[in-house]
């Protein structure tokens, strides 16, 4: 069972607790990290978590939900929202609620809630494992790069390099460089229907980018950027079979 990190963020102390307690009885998928009594609180949690589901009361003092989630922006998490105003309903909709809750709140309404979004929760997952398997679509030459809210799609021809860094991959594009938590090994398999060469245990090379060829006990290779890499002498006959 996948657990969702949760918040509460509602100003009333009696109606988070029977929340809580709701939560913490009803809905064993849900672990509940902190709780806020206002929009500044509940800005930090957010800031500072990784969160899956927030619970969040409609009218707040100096401020709403609708306030709070215009200063989080962008986000990956889920919202619940809880009020005991249901004209709030549209505005709940409009601001992508995942559901909506009446107070006083319904056991079996909460249970649904919260199922819907573990739903969720699980089809964006399933979706993340099947687009980012190791393989690129050798027809569109894309590849996908997974992030934490998500992934972003890169042309493969716009990679000029890939530098190991532990379980980590730093992948260079012409401006800009990204950290993907995966390994080089996860990159040559996904790259291996293009012009990439592994010529060195740190380097995953786009062949095309190369543009002058070092002599040396390995060599080295100068890319088009004017990056100079090493390249190992167990690399080196099959960099140099590209381009013979």
């Amino acid at each position: 069972m996948t657990k969702l990190n949760a918040i509460i963020v509602e100003d009333e102390a009696t109606s988070r607790e029977i929340l809580r307690n709701y939560v913490q009885k009803y809905c064993p998928s849900v672990n509940l990290i902190d709780e806020a009594a206002n929009i500044d609180d509940a800005l930090v949690l957010i800031r500072n978590h990784e969160l899956d589901l927030v619970f969040l009361d409609v009218e707040m003092p100096y401020g709403n939900a609708f306030d709070l989630l215009d200063k989080v922006g962008d986000r990956s998490f889920e919202t619940v929202f809880v009020t005991a105003y249901d004209h709030y309903a549209i505005d709940a909709l409009n601001n992508h609620a995942s559901y909506y809750l009446m107070k006083p709140i319904s056991i079996d309404e909460l249970i649904k809630a919260v199922d819907y979004v573990a739903e969720i929760k699980q089809k964006e997952d399933e979706l993340q494992e099947k687009i980012l398997s190791p393989r690129v679509n050798a027809v569109q030459g894309k590849i996908t790069i997974p992030q934490l809210d998500g992934f972003e799609v890169l042309d493969v021809n716009d990679i000029i390099y890939c530098k190991a860094d532990d379980n980590y991959t730093e992948i260079y594009l012409e401006n800009r460089k990204m950290v993907v938590s995966k390994t080089l090994k996860y990159f040559e398999e996904a790259l291996a229907d293009f012009t990439f060469a592994r010529i060195h245990k740190s380097y995953l090379v786009n062949i095309n980018a190369i543009a002058k060829y070092k002599k040396g006990k390995g060599g080295s290779v100068v890319l088009n950027n004017g990056k100079e890499l090493m390249v190992s002498s167990s690399k080196k006959k099959e960099l140099l079979s590209y381009f013979e």
